[in-house]
């Protein structure tokens, strides 16, 4: 078995933190056992471009015990956790590529590792390993299909399908309700400021707190900075997002007000410079700035390099720039998500139903290979989504009305009225 982790000695805790994930893991426990008898997967290998935490290590896990072959890479240098790893390794038996603050060299290479495994099903969270994939430099025609996590790899596949460059089919696992209406905005709110706190200890109460993008992410993260005393105030490009946002209770402005006023940034967009050089001109001394979209982009470290006469780390996860007019801008795990690189990503049980997903669209993909689908990216289907929330509900405990034969036919006819 073929693996490049940073020590297997670290796998009885990482196999502790497995476990302890897996607790709040039920509906992809109920998977894993179902999959463990039907073996769906048998003979399928999987290239998996995730980030490697105890919940990701729980869908490998799952997705084993459905018989396929897995290999595993980070899709975030700052996102593996090394005790997971090595336990994948060492406990399971799971090819896996990762090391925390791996270099970008480093990065691509174990996306190469797990490619020359020659897969039939890709699994990805920001769509690096697909578009590596599709450097020419590989052979797809074993490809079934994949699967991608994030909202950002769903806007470069859709882009890649838009100008016909797509080669195989996608399910855009975030699109599902059960995804980011969970993940998103109850897992990013928590674990970024669970993040944030942890690189900076900072307190949030009274603080202003600038929210950049009021998608799912930056909705949640707005509603728990709120919860927390601070005064929120949302940055958007989205004329609609803006007004729900105003209407949420939220500030709104553009950025290059927010930046004089703001004390800690969020940038949650997806886009490259949400903070630019202008805008770290007008901050505060002692701002904070951090990111939770995917990739290091969405803020200018470069140019704020440039405008800095002095750099240096104060602490594990915060590095200072002091500009030249004296102040000083803090920078949060040189950009990279936050969440994950100071904290540990989202909390096992919303993980839970986003991994469902995955496992489900894999399973889906199989049952209807790539000749039965056109190269673009589709929705995760419905009846997929739906008993993701059935069985999601049944674990909590929780029990909901069911339509009587009455309302189901009042509700499909348009003869009755009042």
């Amino acid at each position: 078995m073929n693996y490049d982790v940073k020590n297997l000695k670290l796998s009885k805790v990482g196999k502790n933190r497995i476990e302890w994930a897996e607790r709040d893991m039920p509906v992809l426990r109920l998977i894993k056992e179902r999959f463990s008898k039907e073996k769906p997967l048998k003979n399928i290998t999987v290239a998996s471009c995730l980030h490697v935490t105890s919940e990701t290590a729980n869908l490998m896990i799952t997705m084993k015990a459905g018989g396929a072959k897995i290999y595993l890479c980070a899709s975030n240098p700052l996102s593996t956790q090394d005790d997971v790893a090595a336990s994948l390794v060492n406990d399971f038996g799971i090819s896996t590529f990762a090391i925390k603050g791996e270099d970008n060299k480093t990065y691509y290479s174990h996306i190469q590792s797990v490619l020359a495994a020659n897969p039939q099903i890709t699994m990805d969270d920001g769509a690096d390993l697909v578009s590596t994939l599709h450097s020419g430099k590989y052979n797809l025609q074993n490809i079934i299909g994949g699967t991608e996590e994030t909202t950002t790899g769903v806007i470069r596949l859709k882009a890649m399908a838009k100008d016909g460059v797509l080669k195989y089919p996608i399910i855009a696992v975030n699109d599902a309700l059960t995804k980011h209406l969970f993940d998103n905005r109850y897992g990013t709110g928590q674990s970024t400021l669970d993040g944030i706190i942890r690189a900076t200890n900072v307190l949030l109460a009274g603080r202003n707190v600038v929210v950049a993008g009021y998608g799912w992410c930056g909705r949640g993260v707005a509603m728990r900075a709120k919860g927390m005393g601070a005064n929120v105030i949302v940055t958007e490009i989205d004329h609609l997002k803006a007004i729900e946002a105003l209407m949420d209770g939220f500030q709104v402005m553009p950025m290059s007000d927010a930046a004089s006023v703001g004390d800690i940034f969020v940038t949650l967009t997806g886009d490259i410079n949400v903070v630019d050089k202008h805008h770290f001109l007008k901050m505060k001394s002692g701002a904070i700035v951090c990111n939770s979209g995917h990739f290091n982009v969405e803020i200018n470290i470069p140019a704020l390099k440039k405008e800095s006469k002095k750099v240096r780390k104060v602490k594990e996860f915060v590095d200072e720039y002091t500009l030249r007019n004296g102040r000083k801008i803090y920078i949060l795990a040189d950009g990279r998500l936050i969440n994950l690189a100071s904290a540990e990503g989202h909390p096992a049980s919303v993980m839970d139903m986003s991994f469902a997903n995955q496992s489900l669209s894999a399973e889906y993909l199989i049952k209807h290979p790539a000749s039965k689908l056109k190269n673009q990216v589709y929705s995760v289907p419905k009846d997929i989504d739906e008993k993701i929330a059935e069985l999601k509900l049944a674990s909590l405990g929780v029990k909901i009305d069911k339509l009587t034969p009455e309302q189901k036919k009042y509700l499909a006819s348009w003869q009755e009225g009042t």
